[in-house]
């Protein structure tokens, strides 16, 4: 019943308006940027006026979705809006936009970490993706399914399950995606656009992360340097992904991926395919995401960070291992 109170909540905020802004976490996934897309689509279809907006820009393999060009990249909120719809984000300081403190929010939310900070909340933790909840959204409204905003739901819903491998799909998941099917999205040309259209420089980025990848029992981690992102020209979405091949090898339950930020900072790309909820332990470090899939950023320098991190991965298997013994 909550749930459905919250839905309804949203739309009437929306109908209630005339001019949104819409807009995601920063390094924006295909949940976020599929989920915007699919937004600013309803908005515009209810007869709003939604500016589509991100502090980072649209990662390479999804700037070939339909309306991808209308995302701007900005980094300060000015004008007027009757609501500013935030998707994916535990707190405003998520999507990292400046401008947005004082405005309505509308949150829309499907993490664990999920935080009702907004004048309006929506957060479903049984949701697979943000999309999900889009294109509930867009049911409940009553507007069109065309076959572009299809073709963004079914990106953000297959990206954001990992290829459907995340806990949480069921049935309900693959009912959704056949759907968006049905209304025009075409998943083979979606799957090729979003895994085998990768820059050089991310194949380049993966040689590095796999030469310095390292394996204690059920734990698994792999890094790399900024000194690496340089050599390799790699931009910081090539670092998309990139934790899965860790995560990959048999008898792993649990990986890290760290990458060196310019300031020296690390972030880390946590996984998890057995009991641990990785989730959790960002939130620890300020981060947050999903059960098996999360990340966060902690102090460096490297070698400090991944000592502490895999530190904390070692007593949570070791504690996992007595609970379930």
């Amino acid at each position: 019943m909550q749930r459905r109170d919250d839905i309804h909540a949203v739309l009437h905020a929306i109908e209630s308006g005339e001019r949104f802004l819409v807009s995601g976490h920063a390094r924006p996934d295909g949940d976020a940027v599929g989920s915007i897309l699919a937004c600013g689509m309803i908005l515009e279809q209810l007869g709003k006026q939604a500016d589509m907006v991100s502090c980072d820009r649209v990662p390479l393999i999804y700037q070939g979705l339909p309306c991808a060009g209308a995302i701007r990249k900005v980094t300060h909120v000015e004008g007027g809006y009757d609501a500013v719809i935030l998707l994916e984000c535990d707190s405003i300081e998520r999507s990292r936009l400046k401008g947005l403190e004082g405005r309505s929010i509308i949150n829309i939310d499907h993490h664990t970490s999920g935080r009702a900070f907004g004048s309006v909340n929506w957060i479903d933790t049984s949701s697979c993706a943000v999309a999900e909840m889009v294109y509930d959204l867009a049911t409940l409204a009553g507007v069109d399914i065309t076959s572009d905003m299809a073709t963004c739901l079914y990106t953000a819903v297959l990206t954001d399950t990992g290829s459907f491998c995340y806990a949480g799909t069921d049935a309900h998941t693959f009912d959704l995606a056949g759907d968006l099917v049905r209304h025009g999205a075409n998943p083979t040309l979606i799957a090729q656009h979003t895994y085998f259209s990768n820059p050089t420089s991310k194949m380049l980025l993966l040689g590095a992360a796999l030469s310095n990848l390292h394996r204690e029992g059920r734990l698994a981690w792999m890094w790399v340097s900024h000194d690496d992102m340089q050599r390799t020209r790699a931009a910081e979405e090539d670092c998309e992904g990139l934790v899965n091949y860790a995560i990959g090898i048999a008898g792993v339950e649990v990986a890290v991926f760290l990458r060196e930020l310019p300031d020296h900072r690390v972030r880390l790309s946590l996984r998890s395919k057995g009991e641990l909820n990785v989730a959790r332990i960002a939130q620890r470090f300020g981060g947050g995401g999903h059960l098996h899939a999360s990340g966060c950023t902690i102090d460096g320098p490297l070698p400090a960070a991944a000592d502490h991190i895999l530190g904390h991965l070692r007593e949570c298997l070791q504690s996992s291992m007595h609970e379930f013994a």
